[in-house]
């Protein structure tokens, strides 16, 4: 695919890099033919059918209306909290919030359901969720530790070193940028309905995601080797936000990664036209891996 690029003034990327929706990355499985032939699941002995879905930043629980609507007709409960600061709750971001903070707050949720549900994340969420039965990611973010590799990233990161104390700040959602980054694949008419669901974000999420090598911390890293569950990674081929190459560097060193290209499909594929037919192979995949 071709890369189009727009010069990114100071301003623009001030106001709108929250709408990018990030990135994300973590983990392990098989194949997508394991993944099809879909029925409602009953009489799973044992096996609690919790997921647990985590949106990315700006966003909320509400981008994963489409697939809860399929997963819930086929007998799982479905859970997809907003982070503080998030959808229902975009008054409560705060500038001083990091990967950290989300970090504990999610883990603070999972203490209140069944042990190790199937976590799904998408962009940003990916990187939160690690410990589960299965893990799902969707246009994952690259971890602490991977470099961008497609023009449009690098760009990025260029656009936020022309930022004074980025880090210090808020970032608010734009619509232009979203439109090119993370909506392309939205249809028009529905995108300006789609960014008003967004919200700010903190600027020290984005230093401690784009300048992992200059973050102390280290919070946007990863222990890959304790991620032992099977893993199934989907990425658009028109995803101008995260790559497809950064997104299979991203679950290479998972032993078994499932990583299915989806063809259309761009970086808010929870959200685009044909969410409703990739769900339904992603619970094949889950009963697969995770009611056994």
């Amino acid at each position: 695919m071709s890369w189009r690029f727009r010069p990114l003034r100071r301003r623009a990327f001030l106001k709108g890099a929250a709408a990018l929706a990030m990135l994300s990355c973590v983990p392990n499985a098989l194949s997508a033919e394991d993944a099809t032939g879909v029925q409602p699941r009953t009489g799973q002995e044992g096996t609690a059918k919790d997921i647990v879905m985590l949106h990315g930043a700006s966003e909320g629980g509400w981008c994963f209306d489409k697939f809860r609507g399929v997963f819930e007709g086929l007998g799982w409960t479905c859970h997809a909290p907003d982070l503080i600061g998030s959808g229902k709750d975009k008054a409560g971001v705060d500038e001083k919030l990091g990967l950290t903070n989300y970090r504990a707050e999610f883990a603070a949720f999972l203490e209140t359901l069944p042990p190790k549900p199937v976590l799904l994340g998408h962009s940003r969420g990916a990187m939160l969720a690690q410990l589960a039965r299965a893990l799902i990611l969707v246009s994952p973010a690259p971890r602490a530790g991977i470099l961008p590799s497609s023009d449009s990233e690098k760009d990025l990161s260029q656009s936020l070193m022309g930022i004074a104390s980025f880090w210090k700040t808020l970032i608010n959602p734009d619509f232009d940028l979203a439109c090119f980054y993370s909506l392309n694949l939205v249809p028009k008419d529905r995108r300006r309905a789609v960014l008003d669901k967004f919200g700010p974000e903190s600027g020290l999420a984005y230093f401690e995601m784009f300048f992992w090598m200059l973050d102390k911390t280290q919070a946007a890293a990863v222990d890959t080797n304790a991620v032992r569950c099977p893993v199934l990674c989907l990425s658009g081929t028109d995803d101008n936000l995260v790559s497809l190459e950064t997104a299979r560097v991203g679950v290479a060193p998972y032993r078994g990664a499932t990583f299915w290209e989806q063809p259309g499909h761009g970086h808010m594929l929870p959200v685009e036209p044909g969410a409703e037919d990739i769900a339904p192979r992603i619970e094949g995949w889950m009963h697969h891996f995770a009611t056994r």
